[in-house]
């Protein structure tokens, strides 16, 4: 699912430890990070794509868990802190190490305790035992066929401390998790009350388009929100009509990138969002 794990899981882990007041938005990262050396970011911005954090790291396949970690909290927030939505995988990494911080597990266990078993969503884990049961994902020059073992270099360092992507799933379980978003009163997760915040900016501007982890856009006055996966993953939500779609493909096999992918994806959204515009009217 690459960075659909973002919304499906660790997005919905930190709004269960808000709903639990054992987290506040407004918390600065460093209260939980304390290697973090930019006090003014917040959780909210974090969740949102508005930390500011930029910086390159040399070397960053080759370092270990612990290297990693440590490189990553020593990148800086810049000038875009609270006035640009810069996406970045760093800022869902950063939010599973403080749900680890505070609950003592890590985000992949968290995912699975509070996300994936209220759902009921069997078919979800980070680590299937079935692995030839699952798509290919992409052909490596070194590792050879990727097939059931996460795609993305990061998470494959971090492994069950990676917030950022991991999940893999299918339709069925999907459709699950989308159901408890459109219908906030039946999300075993966390209150109706946060769920519908989801159809929201939430950026501290409201002004920058991000919702909770989500992407908040309008088309021709009707508002949805998305998010997409490097390997080929993308889901749209319309709120006010309860309707939704999930789009799964392995775009990244054998090779990536795959520029005919990204290049239809945007007709592909479009056509699905005006197929439903008379029924917004």
């Amino acid at each position: 699912m690459a960075s659909i794990t973002k919304v499906v899981g660790t997005t919905m882990v930190i709004l269960k430890l808000v709903d639990d007041n054992q987290l506040n938005m407004e918390d600065s990262i460093s209260k939980y990070l304390p290697q973090w050396k930019y006090p003014k970011v917040t959780v909210r911005n974090l969740i949102t794509h508005t930390s500011g954090i930029e910086g390159y790291i040399n070397n960053r396949n080759n370092l270990n868990h612990d290297e990693l970690i440590k490189a990553l909290l020593e990148l800086k927030a810049g000038k875009g802190l609270n006035h640009e939505m810069h996406y970045a995988d760093v800022n869902f990494i950063f939010l599973g190490l403080i749900a680890k911080q505070i609950t003592g597990k890590s985000i992949h266990d968290l995912i699975t305790e509070w996300v994936l078993k209220p759902l009921h969503m069997n078919n979800s884990s980070f680590a299937p035992k079935d692995k030839h049961k699952c798509i290919p994902t992409v052909y490596d020059d070194k590792k050879g066929l990727l097939q059931g073992s996460v795609h993305d270099p990061k998470a494959q360092i971090l492994g069950s401390d990676c917030g950022s992507a991991g999940l893999f799933s299918n339709m069925d379980d999907l459709i699950k998790f989308v159901h408890a978003i459109l219908y906030p009163d039946d999300n075993p997760i966390i209150s109706s009350a946060l769920v519908k915040q989801f159809y929201d900016d939430q950026t501290y501007s409201h002004a920058l388009g991000r919702s909770y982890g989500f992407e908040l856009l309008h088309y021709h006055g009707m508002k949805f929100i998305w998010q997409s996966g490097y390997t080929g993953t993308f889901m749209v939500i319309i709120p006010k009509l309860k309707r939704a779609m999930i789009f799964l493909s392995n775009r990244v096999h054998p090779k990536a990138p795959n520029e005919y992918y990204i290049e239809r994806r945007k007709p592909l959204i479009e056509t699905y969002l005006d197929e439903n515009k008379k029924a917004w009217k």
